[in-house]
């Protein structure tokens, strides 16, 4: 019960949320404008972030309280919006924000849930049993690459209408299903309430998109996954269980893999931005958005089933 009024109201905060927040970005010129590398042919309001940080916040201490989780994803989780919205704000009037800024201020975000005792802290070993506790220093590093590298994976895949939020949708129903099922109840509340933001934006972000999230979205998106799954599967993790959370955000994980290997083999840097990404190569054969969107939506789902089917199995 308490866990479908907490996708509920999340989603209800965002949904009721948006439209305001899109008139506004609207009225001030908040708007991303189309590009020879962008998809969208009109502008399109950026302030979608603001709205899936307020739901995700006001559902948690609703439902959560004031704990460690809660404080990780609202103290990091602002500091992304923040970062994100200023990036936003350049994209609005034709500038794009400097790179070096950003990275530093993700990886300072991705030190935060290990400040709060939200680390990954050891694994388990196959062949005998024993828990194998990791060196204070290399959970911290091992976290900090994780938190950083979801961070950026979300915003990597947040290029067609509707695709970053149909994709955190299916990941945090999954991993709300693993943290059901390993007993993790806070994890459990806070991935159906991403769950529920993001089915909330949803509904304004399909094609015909009417307000995206930006990076202010998809950076927090991407640290709130990547907080739930150290939460709640990586805390004390088997090898086989580590493929649970791989597999729920499996999706973003090949897209940005894939697209850091082309890159790399083209000799263009890491960072710049391109037309390599999965989305792009499917539109590219001829798949319209919606299509392109609909098929991504269902390796997601096996992506997803897979975790679930592995973590019952081994559970």
């Amino acid at each position: 019960m308490i866990y479908g009024l907490a996708a509920l109201i999340s989603f209800a905060i965002v949904a009721a949320g948006v439209p305001p927040l899109r008139k506004l970005a609207l009225r001030i010129g908040f708007v991303d404008r189309p590009t020879t590398r962008k998809i969208h042919r009109k502008p399109i309001p950026l302030m979608g972030g603001a709205a899936l940080f307020a739901g995700c916040a006001i559902a948690m201490f609703l439902f959560i309280g004031f704990t460690s989780l809660t404080w990780t994803i609202v103290t990091g989780g602002l500091i992304l919006v923040c970062i994100g919205l200023l990036d936003d704000s350049w994209k609005s009037k034709g500038k794009e924000f400097p790179v070096w800024p950003r990275v530093i201020i993700y990886l300072g975000a991705a030190s935060i849930p290990v400040l709060f005792h939200i680390k990954i802290t050891g694994i388990v070993n196959p062949f005998n049993g024993i828990y194998i506790l990791f060196p204070s220093w290399f959970a911290w590093v091992t976290t900090m690459i994780w938190v950083f590298a979801l961070i950026n994976m979300i915003n990597f895949i947040d290029g067609v209408d509707g695709l970053a939020s149909g994709v955190c949708t299916l990941s945090s129903l999954t991993l709300f299903a693993a943290a059901l099922i390993t007993g993790h109840g806070d994890t459990a509340i806070l991935a159906v309430i991403i769950a529920g933001v993001s089915l909330g934006f949803l509904l304004h972000n399909f094609y015909p998109a009417r307000i995206f999230m930006g990076d202010a979205g998809a950076t927090f998106l991407g640290y709130t996954l990547a907080v739930i799954a150290v939460d709640g599967a990586f805390k004390r993790a088997t090898f086989i269980t580590l493929l649970v959370p791989l597999l729920a955000l499996g999706l973003p994980i090949f897209d940005t893999v894939y697209v850091m290997l082309r890159r790399l083999i083209s000799g263009n840097g890491l960072h710049h931005a391109d037309k390599l990404h999965t989305h792009h190569i499917l539109m590219k054969w001829g798949l319209s958005q919606v299509q392109t969107v609909s098929f991504l939506y269902l390796i997601a789902a096996l992506f997803a089933l897979l975790s679930i089917i592995l973590l019952m199995a081994i559970g």
